[in-house]
């Protein structure tokens, strides 16, 4: 489990850097962070495609650890790539890297996770397992960006780019020499079920899985529409804490230093969702899964609509270190019922592809924020807050027993 989550976190904590470097590499060698924004967007627009592709292949694999540690090896080549090339080269050449890299991130997300399926019993365990995987994601999320501004205010963005790439090749020995593997599927052995045609139903198996399976339905509907709104967050701090220091600054002046306070809002729900996720780990009553998920959206939400509304800048990163507290426990939920009703021939899929449809919808999420960036800072935390709200309704709504056939009732009773 140490080599797992190692792997894990030095994974994530190049993934959880790129969009920073880029936006430093762009605005230092072309005065913008346009370039940026676009090739973050390459980076970005292949998981929901890929997804289905990189599960069908880990499934596949004769040789998980040389499957993994190859994607690996190819998402840490290409954030190599962009940051020699971003702002240096033809525009094609880092959005070409950055489509490549994109393809190996479904197997950053939700190959990994996959696999605790599989080397930890059920139980405790497993719930234990889920709740530290997740808070390598939280971990990642707070200590990313503070590496790659650090590295950049000491030397450029070059290194920064180059801490993420290295991070990543670390985690390729490790998943390559020392991360465990489950014992393959025999049905992926046999000789039918490696036919092209049986490739083509594996590709579209965790579509079908997500789709046919209630609580994996109503669960990718409403982390999608969670998603659509945690997506735009980063952007909505932003305007929200240069909001709060305009405001304050006709009676302080020192308030008008937080315009740049996006960063100390979104570190506090990073570190909020890592306490979270370690507490959930350490609870021995942890509730189940679909009810914790249902608590976690409305917790967020509640936390997030608070902090569009206090009337100081310390309380809304208080609010915000709460919504991240309520955060935290959602992915480990997420991860839990993936793993508990996903059949074991399209798990990876089914984690592969949830989780690259939840990038993508956070990805429109924040192009939608960006296009309603006129409107009050408020109001667009409120609307982060709505789909989390949104996102539970979904949930209750979606995950519910078929309805009971009375008649059958009484012929089994009888």
């Amino acid at each position: 489990m140490k080599a797992y989550l190692a792997t894990a976190f030095l994974a994530r904590l190049a993934d959880e850097g790129v969009a920073v470097a880029l936006a430093l590499l762009a605005l230092e060698r072309t005065g913008s962070p346009a370039l940026g924004a676009y090739v973050l967007t390459a980076w970005l627009a292949p998981h929901a495609v890929a997804a289905p592709v990189a599960g069908a292949l880990a499934e596949r694999a004769r040789r998980p650890r040389l499957f993994h540690g190859g994607a690996l090896a190819v998402f840490g080549t290409a954030i190599a790539v962009l940051g020699l090339t971003v702002g240096r080269a033809p525009a094609w050449l880092p959005v070409t890297a950055a489509v490549l890299g994109g393809c190996a991130g479904p197997v950053v997300t939700g190959s990994l996770s996959s696999l605790l399926g599989s080397l930890v019993p059920e139980g405790r365990a497993r719930s234990r397992a889920y709740a530290l995987d997740a808070a390598s994601y939280n971990a990642a999320a707070v200590t990313a960006p503070a590496a790659v501004s650090t590295t950049v205010a000491v030397s450029s963005a070059g290194p920064g780019a180059a801490l993420l790439a290295v991070s990543a090749g670390c985690a390729t020995l490790l998943a390559a020499t020392t991360l465990p593997h489950p014992a393959r599927l025999a049905a992926v052995d046999a000789g039918p079920a490696r036919s092209a045609g049986a490739l083509r139903d594996r590709l579209t198996a965790g579509v079908r899985v997500l789709w046919s399976v209630p609580q994996l339905r109503a669960l990718t509907v409403a982390t999608c529409v969670a998603f659509l709104g945690i997506g735009g967050l980063p952007v909505a701090a932003v305007l929200l804490a240069g909001d709060a220091g305009t405001a304050g600054a006709a009676g302080n002046a020192a308030a008008s230093g937080r315009a740049d306070g996006g960063g100390v809002l979104m570190t506090a729900f990073a570190v909020g969702g890592l306490v979270g996720s370690l507490g959930l780990a350490r609870w021995r009553g942890a509730p189940e899964a679909g009810r914790l998920a249902l608590g976690s959206l409305c917790a967020t939400a509640l936390a997030l609509a608070g902090a569009a509304l206090a009337p100081a800048f310390p309380l809304t990163v208080a609010l915000f270190a709460l919504a991240g507290l309520g955060d935290g426990p959602l992915l480990t939920a997420t991860l839990r019922l993936r793993a508990e009703h996903a059949p074991a021939g399209a798990r990876t899929q089914v984690f592969t592809l949830g989780a690259g449809l939840k990038l993508t919808s956070a990805a429109a999420g924040s192009a939608l924020v960006g296009l309603l960036a006129q409107l009050p800072p408020a109001a667009l935390v409120l609307g982060v807050a709505a789909s989390q709200l949104a996102a539970a309704a979904v949930l209750r709504a979606l995950d519910r027993p078929p309805p009971r056939v009375e008649g059958r009732s009484r012929h089994r009773s009888s």
